[in-house]
Order: structure tokens, then sequence, then C-alpha cells
């Protein structure tokens, strides 16, 4: 994929989030030039995309410990822009840390604050190393964790990445501190971009069957016939009338095959509604 137009990449912020360590990943990868835009929400950034020439979105969509990210999904689903998707993957371990201004670890003994999500990945690192009786402080980010650290004494600690480090000047006490050590997250980029087929591709869509016993089942038997790999589905509810459901599906291959377009065409004329969210190489980490 050639980049060189591109002027700017939005990501979901704030800075030294683990989305920004992902655009960097991007930008190394593709040798891509542009300036960043971190953005307070996910639905912020794919809308800044299509409303931005030349831009790209950087995107969490699946977590191997939470799941799918439903609102990257379900905002890439609706989307305004019917060219805007899904141009490549990459997966990347999520290693958290315990930070501090100080370089002592046993005078951590005031509190532990980070994002939610990040201290319930942490938590027998919590329950086994820091004091019973620590103050537990929730905030809206890893990074304002890391940032309200100026706030408080000594004795507290953020836990967050070694970007968050790097970013917010803080020394690491204590490295890889999530309980579950193979934690990753797949991240995706997007934009108004054509793929090239590798050898090695994943195709992802989204559609819609009338509600009726075996509609699924079609689909997927058109998949069977056609020798093709489905690696994923799920289900969202379409937001539209209660008990409908919109299926994503992630197969091996890439729309400009012959074999992929054939049958997609034949999905297509099974299904309600159908969207194409991208091909790309599946391969990447």
């Amino acid at each position: 994929m050639n980049f060189d137009t591109v002027k700017e990449i939005a990501y979901l912020g704030p800075n030294a989030s683990f989305s920004e360590m992902a655009k960097d990943l991007f930008c190394a990868k593709y040798d891509i030039k542009a300036y960043p835009e971190p953005m307070q929400t996910i639905r912020q950034v794919i809308e800044y995309v299509e409303d931005t020439p030349d831009t790209l979105g950087v995107l969490p969509v699946e977590n191997s410990i939470e799941g799918t990210v439903r609102e990257t999904l379900d905002t890439l689903m609706h989307s305004k822009n019917q060219n805007i998707k899904i141009l490549s993957q990459i997966i990347m371990p999520i290693r958290h840390c315990l930070l501090a201004r100080t370089t002592e670890f046993y005078s951590i003994t005031g509190g532990i604050i980070s994002h939610p999500q990040a201290l319930a990945q942490c938590q027998n690192f919590i329950h086994d190393e820091m004091p019973r009786n620590i103050n537990i402080i929730e905030a809206t980010s890893t990074a304002e964790a890391a940032r309200s650290l100026v706030n408080y004494n000594l004795t507290y600690a953020a836990i967050g990445s070694e970007k968050t480090a790097e970013v917010y000047n803080l020394n690491i006490l204590k490295e890889n501190i999530n309980d579950d050590k193979s934690n990753q997250t797949r991240f995706v980029l997007i934009g108004d971009f054509e793929t090239e087929k590798t050898g090695r591709d994943r195709t992802s869509i989204a559609f819609a069957t009338d509600n009726r016993p075996g509609a699924l089942m079609e689909i997927l038997n058109i998949f069977y016939e056609n020798n093709i790999n489905l690696s994923y589905i799920s289900s969202r509810p379409s937001k539209q009338e209660f008990g409908d459901y919109i299926f994503i599906v992630n197969f091996d291959g890439h729309i400009r095959s012959k074999k992929i377009l054939n049958t997609l065409t034949c999905v297509k004329e099974k299904t309600t509604f159908m969207k194409f969210l991208g091909s790309y190489e599946k391969n990447v980490s």
C-alpha cells in the first residue's frame, strides 16, 4: 500500500495510550509520515477519517481477554462513508507496569491509580504484592492516571505502559504485572485506500438475514461449498428491532480474488444487509 498522500493519522487517545503505540507500529511498517490526531472516542476516530481526506485511523478491535471491542465494530458497520475499511492489522502484547515518581517499590503504600480495566487485569499483583489497605483509585485512562501522580505524594503509583512511563517521565518499578501474560490486543488501520493481495489475507464482512429458521445456515453453507475457511463469527444487535442481529464474519482470502468475489455475490443474494469491512494481511504482529 502507498500512503504517501496521508496527511493525518487519528487514534484513540490520549497520548501514551496503547492505541498510540499501535499507531507508531503502523507508521514504522508502512513508512507513514502523518500528523498524529488523538481522539477521545472510537466514534470520533472513525468520523474524523470519514470526513477528512487523506487520513488514516487506528483502533482496537479485539482483546484476547475481554473479547471484541464492540464500539469499533458497531461504528464501522454503520459508517456513512462506505469506502472506509480495514487496511491492515497488528497484534500487540499488552504489558502493564507499575509506575511512580519514586524509585523505591516498597514505598508504594498510599495508593494505586489506573483505568478500571487495567486495575482488573492486575488484580493478582495488587492482592499479592501490595499492602492490603492500599487505596485503589480509578482514572479515565492509564495516561490520565500517570499524569495525576503529580497531585499525590511519593507513596502513590500508577499502572500503565512503558510508553506511559516514557511520556510522563516516571520510573518503572515493576514490569509485566498483568495477571495474564498472554494478554494481547488486535488493532486495525482504517481508511479510504485499496489493499493488494498478499496470499496471506483475511476478509471481514457484516451481514443480516431474514429472521427465520435456517437463514444463517444458508449463508454459512455458501462458504463451506466454496471451501473458504471461516476464522471468526459473532453477532451484534441490529439496533433496529429487538431480536434482529448483524453477523460479523472473518474468513481467509482477499476480495480481489475471483473465488472470494463470487462467494460474496452469492452471500449478498441471501442477505437483507451486507457490508464489506476490508481485506487485509492477517499475519501481521
